[in-house]
């Protein structure tokens, strides 16, 4: 697509818009507008990976299956391969048109339809902001810990108050970076991401160095899958691979909030190979060997960084580490948990809430998930936490994928987008696409269902991607039985 064809596609004309669907966030940005390269969606998915949760995360599926752990790797690198097809496919879709989410995805759920799965998106990126708030956190205190002790032990909702006091602290300043706008924010990435790759690399080689001769061994025993686990050795192997996939569900279903701002298409897909199988192997042997680590130093397997740097007991460490986690998890928390659920709340009243606002609605809800998240979210348990969450949205992807390459050919009418004209190409039944919305109830009611119905706990870790194959299955299928006409022009 040359640059000219890609300037008129983003072009509106104004005057004929619904006012209630436009605000100049949702607006299509112009190739001119935009500043983002590789370099900045590698960041989008390193700082992702090595935020706290993403380490936790990845750090627990060596020891909850009971796999060799070369499997274990082998499965968290092929759920990197597949998000990266995944993410290839929605993101051209902004690369090209320069619109965000809530925007894409009213071609496929209708412009007033389209706010069903903002909103869905909007409260699921609202959990994960508060969650990765306390995640990042732990890190502030773990530094304030440092210096001051640990207090008299008194804890109000599982928190102490050095906790309470980092937990404000990362709150105010994510709505602080987030305030000076979408450039701050890339060169909050652009640094956070590689400065955290130095310091994990340092924290392995100094928990190797204490390990010493004894960490090959303690390898090897994590590799030996002497672990009981029900079901086979497949079986939990795909249900690592679904795990991971559904923990990157939340920026999957809304990477085109991101590649918005990217140049051209080739430097998103640049971007994606090295920030997700490359940077996945790297990351998860770094986990692997600090896992084990901690197993010959302290008896106990730790899947915390804040954990294991707080047990080496050495300050300079503890300083460097405190604040590059914190970094790293902040990043990831501003563009995949704060960024989305602005846009998307802005879509549901883009005359009365602008981007901004839609994000300091984001930090006060979300405050009151990531202070309950020791005492009573964290309790039903990571992986089972990542999957329902990423079950809701999953039959999104699929409807979004489908409609676009198989029902409107790789055409939108950004005009239309923006219309709620009664026989517009995208207003189909009052605003709403109704065989859209079947489509993903049907879906949806089956993905969550892996997850939350014990009769189901066979298909555990795949309901987002059983989720998103199911509803592009069902939307192709009811959108097959309008006149052949109709698939290309939407209505």
């Amino acid at each position: 697509m040359t640059m000219v064809t890609a300037m008129k596609e983003s072009e509106l004309d104004i005057q004929t818009i619904d006012p209630t669907l436009h605000n100049e966030d949702l607006a299509p940005l112009k190739p001119s507008e935009r500043s983002w390269g590789a370099f900045e969606i590698f960041n989008v998915w390193s700082n992702d990976i090595q935020s706290l949760f993403g380490y936790t995360l990845a750090a627990s599926l060596f020891l909850t299956y009971g796999l060799n752990g070369w499997a274990v790797m082998a499965a968290i690198i092929l759920a990197g391969v597949i998000v990266m097809y995944l993410v290839n496919l929605t993101g051209k879709l902004s690369v090209k048109y320069g619109i965000p989410f809530p925007v894409m995805v009213r071609a496929s759920m209708g412009v007033r339809g389209a706010n069903l799965p903002a909103m869905l998106r909007a409260i699921i990126g609202i959990f994960w902001y508060g969650v990765q708030t306390y995640f990042a956190s732990t890190a502030v205190a773990l530094l304030i810990t440092a210096f001051v002790g640990t207090g008299d032990g008194s804890t109000f909702l599982g928190l102490s108050a050095v906790a309470w006091i980092s937990f404000v602290i990362v709150w105010l300043f994510q709505i602080a970076i987030f305030w000076q706008g979408i450039e701050r924010i890339k060169h909050f990435l652009n640094w956070a991401g590689p400065l955290v790759y130095v310091v994990m690399v340092v924290l392995m080689i100094v928990v190797w160095f204490q390990a010493g001769s004894d960490l090959l061994p303690a390898v090897s025993t994590i590799f030996s899958a002497d672990t009981e686990r029900s079901g086979s050795a497949v079986g939990a192997f795909l249900a690592i691979v679904g795990t991971m996939v559904a923990y990157f569900a939340a920026v999957v279903i809304n990477f085109g909030d991101f590649t918005r701002f990217v140049k051209t298409e080739r430097q998103m897909k640049l971007g994606n190979l090295l920030g997700l199988p490359l940077n996945v192997a790297f990351f998860s042997f770094i986990a692997l060997i600090i896992t084990a680590g901690t197993l010959v130093l302290f008896g106990d397997a730790l899947t915390n960084p804040a954990d294991i740097v707080e047990r080496v007991d050495s300050l300079p460490l503890t300083i460097v580490a405190a604040l590059t986690f914190f970094a790293a998890t902040v990043g990831i928390n501003l563009v995949a948990n704060f960024i989305p659920p602005a846009y998307d709340l802005a879509n549901l009243f883009p005359s009365r809430i602008s981007f901004k606002v839609g994000g300091l609605i984001t930090a006060v809800l979300a405050f009151f998930v990531g202070a309950l998240w020791v005492s009573l979210i964290s309790q039903i348990g990571v992986p089972g936490f990542v999957n329902a969450l990423g079950a809701v949205v999953a039959p999104f992807y699929g409807i979004i994928v489908v409609d676009y390459y198989l029902v409107k050919r790789q055409h939108l009418d950004m005009q239309e987008l923006f219309s709620s004209a009664p026989g517009g190409a995208y207003y189909y039944v009052k605003g709403w696409n109704r065989r859209a919305l079947l489509a993903f109830g049907g879906a949806a009611l089956f993905s969550i269902s892996t997850v939350l119905v014990p009769a189901l706990s066979g298909l555990d870790g795949y309901g987002w991607m059983m989720g998103a194959a199911l509803g592009g299955l069902f939307y192709y299928g009811l959108m097959l039985s309008q006149r052949p006409v109709a698939l290309t022009s939407g209505t």
